[in-house]
């Protein structure tokens, strides 16, 4: 059983930029979807996948597609798949079954009838910790089996150890970089930095260092030889990166930040202070990239008393910020308009928990 499609997840509104990193990343076949974007190849780029793309939440392999009107059609055709050459017997295996305008309406009998094939195949159990992941979709009377190959959200790099309030998850920090046009070659500044996701996120793409490189991925559980090739050598850091520069007012973010890049071997790429906003100034050289997500009412109280930071915000970057560009990340459109800043560009509504966030973006800055 082999691939013949590979979906990337992706926070809803952000597909375009993770197939814009996608292509960059030479894979193939790149297509939008909901949810996501689809791309072509087999092992070898699912394993790519997982570990390169910094934007994609989840790599999900589709293995197999037949159509099925009965249960008792379900099971003869599951039973036909080669299940040995995608799963092994000594992992546990958990099917996840839904179903949508079609003759097998019972989810949950479509995933025990599957589950019964896969354990006489292979003698995986259907229980035990740390399972792989095997997603049936019964759409229309068309089955589509997918093997969920990262395991743990691919979010979770395996480094922070400290998180603020209401952090970013770093595949949406990666995504929203992106959306700004930065591409690591300029500085980047991050005034109210927090737990550093921006940051971090920004000095391994600058740094040429894998999202990845830190984590396991359900993958490695599978049964297919080509996944268990071992990789060569990680490439080492780039040291000619451009300034990164994170601060905060709170001096248990800015040791935590720190910590955190510490343990993404980062230290030597970020530079993370206690500052208030009033203080911020850029660094020397060319101007780069001011991305932030600050506080904002429904996330850490009302937005009343958050008007007088994003006014400063706005007007230290006009004052002191001239050529550089500007990102704001907030739920509040009322709290954007407040930092004075001409916005060229409004992102679509992005999830953020229960909130709707978006990026305002503004050109060079006059």
């Amino acid at each position: 059983m082999t691939p013949s499609e590979i979906f990337l997840a992706a926070t809803p509104g952000l597909e375009p930029f993770l197939a814009e990193e996608a292509r960059e990343a030479g894979f193939g076949g790149v297509a939008v979807t909901p949810g996501g974007v689809t791309i072509t190849g087999g092992w070898a780029e699912v394993r790519r996948a997982n570990l390169e793309l910094a934007g994609a939440g989840r790599v999900l392999a589709r293995v197999a597609e037949f159509p099925a009107v009965h249960l008792a059609q379900l099971d003869k055709r599951a039973r036909k798949l080669d299940w040995p050459a995608l799963l092994r017997g000594d992992v546990p295996v958990k099917v996840e079954a839904t179903s949508r305008g079609s003759k097998i309406y019972h989810a949950g009998a479509a995933a025990q009838r599957i589950e019964r094939a896969i354990a006489d195949a292979t003698g995986a159990p259907a229980e035990g910790d740390d399972p792989v992941r095997l997603l049936v979709r019964i759409e229309r009377n068309l089955v589509t089996i997918s093997v969920d190959t990262s395991g743990e959200p691919l979010h979770r790099r395996g480094f922070k150890a400290f998180v603020g309030k209401a952090p970013l998850r770093e595949t949406m920090a990666a995504l929203f970089l992106r959306a700004c046009g930065w591409d690591g070659t300029r500085p980047l500044v991050d005034p109210m930095c927090g737990s550093g996701t921006i940051l971090l996120e920004g000095a391994a793409r600058a740094a040429g260092l894998s999202p990845g490189r830190g984590r396991e991925f359900a993958w490695a559980r599978l049964a297919p030889s080509e996944l268990r090739q071992e990789a060569g050598p990680a490439p080492a850091a780039r040291g000619d990166i451009p300034p990164i520069l994170g601060f905060d007012r709170d001096d248990g973010a800015v040791r935590g930040a720190a910590e955190n890049a510490a343990r993404a071997g980062l230290s030597g790429h970020v530079t993370i202070g206690r500052a208030a906003l009033s203080d911020l100034a850029p660094p020397p050289g060319p101007p780069g990239l001011v991305l932030t997500n600050p506080p904002y009412g429904a996330r850490i109280g009302k937005p009343g008393p958050l008007h007088g930071l994003y006014a400063t915000l706005g007007a230290v970057l006009k004052e002191r910020f001239r050529g550089w560009e500007a990102g704001v990340i907030t739920s509040e459109p009322g709290l954007a308009k407040t930092t004075g800043l001409s916005f060229t560009d409004t992102g679509p509504p992005v999830p953020h928990g229960p909130l709707k966030i978006r990026l305002y973006r503004t050109g060079p800055l006059p």
